[in-house]
C-alpha cells in the first residue's frame, strides 16, 4: 500500500521503521509522513495527528502457546496470579493491558520483531494483540494459537496515522475509497493477511 501510495502522489517510498512507543512523537517530529501497517485509532492519538478513514475494523485477542490456548479465553481467566503477558511497550496492547490486568504479571519485550517469538521461546504465557495479527502469527510460529480472534477482548479500528494536514488527510481517504473500490486493497490484503 505504501508503493501505491508513492505512485499515485508522485513521491519516492522510504520505510521508515520506529516502535510503538515513538509513533505520536516521531510523526510529530516529521521523522515520517504517515504511519502504515494498521495504526490502531484512539481518542488520545486524534488529540495530536490525523487519521485517514478505517481500513479494518479489529480488536484485542490473546495469542499463546498451542497446549495452553484453552486457559486464556477470556480477561479473566488471563488476569491471574503467576500468568506472564508479554507486551511492546507504549501501544495500544499496553494500554488494554495496564487497564484490565490487576494480578497477572505483565512482561514488557521492546523489540516488536522479535516478541512472537519469545512467546513461542516460553518468554511468557501470552500476548493481547490486535486481532488481524494473531491467525497471521500463528501461521509464522505453528506452536502459537490464536484464541478467538473473532470474538475481540474490545473495539477498534485501523487505520493511517498522518499528520495535521487536512489537504493530505482528504487525499489520502480519497486514495484509500479508490483502492478499495478498485479492489486493489482487498487484492493486496489478501496477499499479506491470508
Amino acid at each position: 500500500m505504501g508503493n501505491n501510495l508513492a505512485d499515485a502522489l508522485g513521491a519516492r517510498l522510504e520505510i521508515v521503521h520506529t516502535p510503538s512507543k515513538n509513533l505520536l512523537p516521531d510523526l510529530l517530529d516529521q521523522r515520517f509522513d504517515i504511519g502504515m501497517g494498521g495504526v490502531t485509532i484512539t481518542l488520545e492519538r486524534q488529540k495530536a495527528a490525523f487519521f485517514s478513514t478505517p481500513i479494518m475494523r479489529t480488536g484485542k485477542a490473546p495469542i499463546a502457546r498451542c497446549a495452553d490456548k484453552d486457559k486464556y479465553e477470556s480477561l479473566s481467566e488471563i488476569d491471574r496470579p503467576g500468568v506472564r503477558v508479554i507486551v511492546n511497550p507504549g501501544g495500544t496492547n499496553e494500554r488494554l493491558d495496564r487497564a484490565n490486568l490487576r494480578a497477572a504479571e505483565i512482561v514488557v519485550f521492546p523489540d516488536n520483531t522479535r516478541i512472537f517469538d519469545e512467546l513461542a521461546a516460553g518468554g511468557a504465557d501470552l500476548m493481547i494483540t490486535d486481532v488481524v495479527e494473531t491467525p497471521l502469527q500463528q501461521k509464522s510460529h505453528p506452536e502459537l494459537c490464536a484464541i478467538h480472534p473473532e470474538r475481540p477482548l474490545e473495539f477498534g479500528e485501523l487505520a493511517h496515522l498522518l499528520p495535521r494536514d487536512l489537504a493530505l488527510k482528504l487525499y489520502v481517504d480519497q486514495w484509500l475509497h479508490m483502492t478499495q473500490e478498485s479492489g486493489a486493497y482487498n487484492t493486496l490484503a489478501r496477499r499479506w493477511l491470508e
